[in-house]
């Protein structure tokens, strides 16, 4: 929804200001100029990035667009399943949970939390490690470094789109540049035509110049620091699995390991501590 009336505020603004001045909106209809400016920017992210990326930025704008709000059961459904792990884990050692997640989807403890199964790449994050660590004796230490490298990766892959929509809004201007040459080019064929058609002319080809820049600062670039913030609040979760992990290794007891994955939780999602315990002992319960 913020996204839809930032969107309506620049449109408000701009052509608002532009109409305001005694300029005409049809003056600024130049269908061919927006083909070129928009085909050749499109043409260019797809020349620039692989499939995997373009159909990663598919998925993420659809994303995008659905909520910026986080599952207000995501968390603590999460607190209460890493709860539940740690305990077992501590009461009769990591093989308890071999069965379980092996087959996280009919395991009757992962049932339980159903949101967290919503989340396939949280959920795969948190098995990939269990399993790494019911395998062999990992060192607190090692562990944390595994998990900081693997969530850097995960981060670098995500912003790929980000990045891809950001070089094409750096690259609008140039595209609109473009454009505004080839109309010249065509106003100079009507060079004995009278002053009149040759201003029209001039006014079309400059709309090129003025819609690159417009799609540059007020659509690919706002859209692309949109998608950024996307990925760090989906990578924010990681990291809160990746500390409740280590803080456990190292000896930490459950509820000061939760703590640990709670406070690497953006702040506008974060619960307080009194909170986190509220959503312990109703799990409890």
């Amino acid at each position: 929804m913020n996204k839809v009336f930032g969107l309506i505020i620049i449109l408000l603004s701009v052509f608002g200001g532009y109409l305001w001045a005694g300029g005409y909106v049809s003056a600024l209809w130049q269908p061919a100029e927006i083909l070129i400016i928009i085909g050749a920017g499109i043409g260019s992210l797809i020349i620039a990035n692989p499939k995997a990326v373009l159909n990663d930025l598919v998925t993420q704008l659809k994303e995008l667009l659905k909520s910026e709000k986080e599952d207000p059961e995501l968390y603590p459904q999460l607190f209460g399943l890493m709860g539940m792990l740690m305990n077992q884990i501590q009461s009769q050692g990591m093989r308890v949970l071999d069965d379980h997640l092996e087959n996280p989807r009919d395991s009757s403890l992962f049932l339980m939390y159903p949101t967290v199964l919503e989340h396939q790449d949280l959920l795969q994050f948190l098995i990939d490690n269990l399993k790494l660590q019911s395998i062999g004796k990992i060192s607190p230490h090692d562990l944390e470094h595994i998990l900081e490298e693997e969530i850097h990766r995960i981060e670098e892959d995500r912003m790929r789109p980000s990045h891809a929509l950001h070089k094409v809004a750096e690259a609008m201007p140039g595209f609109g540049i473009l454009a505004a040459v080839m109309g010249i080019i065509i106003t100079m064929s009507y060079i004995d035509g009278s002053i009149t058609l040759i201003g029209v002319k001039v006014a079309a080809a400059l709309t090129g110049t003025f819609i690159g820049i417009f799609f540059c600062y007020c659509f690919f670039d706002p859209l692309s620091k949109a998608l950024e913030h996307q990925v760090d609040r989906q990578t924010s979760r990681l990291r809160c699995v990746a500390a409740m992990l280590t803080a456990f290794a190292k000896g930490k007891p459950p509820m000061l390991a939760i703590d640990a994955g709670r406070k690497q939780i953006q702040t506008e999602h974060r619960p307080s501590f009194i909170e986190l315990e509220r959503w312990m002992m109703e799990q409890r319960s």
